[in-house]
């Protein structure tokens, strides 16, 4: 019994001594220029940060500017590297403004090898001169 007790505060300091180690490596990442990520999936750069009322201020969109507490950052993030596989497009999408990925169909767009109902129904049937309504016709 008293093993169990000594197993279980052992791992409650170690888990303690962990979040500490997590927290101040965090608390290193947080400089001004940081984009950071808050615990309520607000996102957003730090333009500044008062250190003696524990006070972050963030800039969530161009011009805005939010006052949140140094607490509530959950992370800094990190920017993603495109992987090799992913090939963009040097002419830019219209409507989204953004370069389109080359292979890739828009959404609702068919690419070939996937047969459309009409082709496959036409592929199956022999052309009917009958115009009565089949079962399953709508």
């Amino acid at each position: 019994m008293l093993a169990v007790l000594a197993l279980l505060v052992f791992f409650m300091f170690r888990n303690g001594r962990k979040r500490q180690k997590d927290t101040l490596a965090l608390q290193s990442k947080m400089v001004a220029g940081a984009d950071v990520m808050t615990n309520f999936g607000l996102y957003g750069t730090i333009v500044s940060i008062d250190e003696e009322e524990n006070k972050v201020a963030l800039e969530i969109a161009p011009g805005t500017i939010v006052q949140i507490h140094r607490q509530t950052i959950a992370r800094v993030v990190e920017p993603t590297v495109v992987g090799d596989d992913v090939v963009l497009d040097d002419t830019v999408d219209e409507t989204a403004g953004t370069p389109a990925i080359v292979g890739e169909p828009e959404y609702g767009q068919r690419t070939e090898t996937e047969p459309t109902d009409d082709s496959a129904s036409d592929s199956t049937t022999v052309t009917d001169t009958n115009t009565e309504p089949k079962k399953g016709d709508a």
